[in-house]
């Protein structure tokens, strides 16, 4: 399998979508790495970004992670406290979130749970794999909110679906059928959506456009993003919540 290296996308701005003293939330891009990667040519991520418009900020910054090609909300604390007080919420699974999918084919059942236990794969890091003894559980409860059916060739600009822009080009390609899916994971295990989607043993259907575990000639990005997501205040505790609508 070729190793997928990231557009460089120095020229997008990283677009915030709530901002206080004490936290700031961001809508990620697709393709984006949330945490610099080990290569000095992959530093460009959403932590540096905030780090830029933040100067105040401390820490570690990320109480989470998406993973790279996946896009949407994204809470990081600007205070070690704050931090320190978000991670924790993950750690303990006391934050809300969904994403939505598009899903390669029809879904037959409407809505279900799955269960499954996963590592990664030593041999095709970082594909992940399923092992019920040595992987970790991973839990996510998952609806069916549209089914699309197959339709012709249409036309499609390539500077609309290209991630980095560029030229535009008309081409025509055909349009699969796919499910449009609400995934609301209990856990938070690496790649758990993905490998849920696709593995025979959770639905059986990739994500649209996904490198590791389905087609990647059916999108030019994976077609998962985190539509909502709220956890308590960093500073008083109340609950918060956000949403941002998935871009396909």
């Amino acid at each position: 399998m070729l190793k997928f290296t990231p557009p460089d996308l120095r020229h997008r701005p990283l677009s915030i979508v709530h901002q206080e003293d004490s936290f700031v939330v961001v809508d990620k891009m697709p393709d984006f790495l949330s945490v610099p990667g080990r290569a000095p040519e992959m530093d460009d991520c959403v932590v540096s970004r905030v780090r830029a418009l933040f100067p105040h900020a401390q820490g570690s910054l990320a109480a989470h992670r998406l993973d790279m090609e996946t896009s949407g909300l994204m809470v990081l604390g600007l205070t070690a406290d704050a931090h320190r007080h978000l991670s924790r919420q993950f750690e303990q699974r006391q934050v809300a979130k969904t994403y939505e999918a598009l899903l390669e084919g029809h879904v037959e059942e409407d809505r279900g749970h799955i269960e499954l236990a996963f590592r990664v794969d030593l041999d095709n890091r970082p594909r992940q794999i399923l092992d019920p003894v040595h992987g970790k559980l991973g839990i996510t409860d998952w609806q069916v909110l549209d089914r699309q059916r197959a339709s012709g060739p249409h036309k499609t600009s390539s500077r609309n679906r290209a991630a980095g822009g560029g030229g535009s080009a008309d081409t025509e390609e055909a349009v699969p059928p796919c499910t449009r899916v609400r995934f609301t994971p209990l856990t938070g295990r690496t790649h758990q959506l993905r490998v849920h989607a696709a593995h025979p043993q959770g639905l059986g259907h990739p994500v649209v456009g996904d490198r590791l575990y389905g087609n990647p000639s059916l999108a030019d990005r994976l077609m998962l993003h985190s539509t909502s997501l709220a956890f308590h205040h960093p500073v008083d505790d109340h609950w918060v919540e956000f949403e941002l609508p998935a871009p396909f």
